[in-house]
């Protein structure tokens, strides 16, 4: 085994201590956070958001928060790049009884 291999597994691990550490909402609300990609070259991860993060009213809160603190925490980290899997273009999330516009029904009244 390569010392790079070493040092790049330890990076990994950092990435993903960093996540627990920080991010421990993510698991208690029912998400998950992986890393998908990480170019130890240029500095470049990609996280990706599952679980309960997909729909979430707050993950790009999320998202913003870890790529912001990631770079800043980790010197060999210089670009994140996070989704929830819903950035390209899929449905958000509705509410039990909504019809969408695209049916020609109407959302029904709030009950309040």
């Amino acid at each position: 085994m390569s010392t790079e291999t070493q040092d790049g597994d330890d990076l990994k691990e950092r990435i993903s201590n960093f996540l627990r550490r920080n991010f421990p909402q993510i698991q208690m609300h029912g998400g998950d956070a992986a890393i998908t990609d990480l170019d130890r070259e240029s500095g470049e991860v990609t996280i990706q958001l599952s679980g309960a993060c997909s729909g979430c009213g707050i993950s790009p809160m999320t998202i913003q928060a870890i790529k912001s603190r990631m770079v800043q925490e980790i010197p060999e980290v210089e670009v994140v790049n996070a989704t929830t899997g819903m950035d390209d273009g899929g449905s958000a999330p509705s509410f039990p009884g909504e019809e969408s516009e695209e049916s020609g029904g109407s959302a029904p009244d709030a009950p309040f």
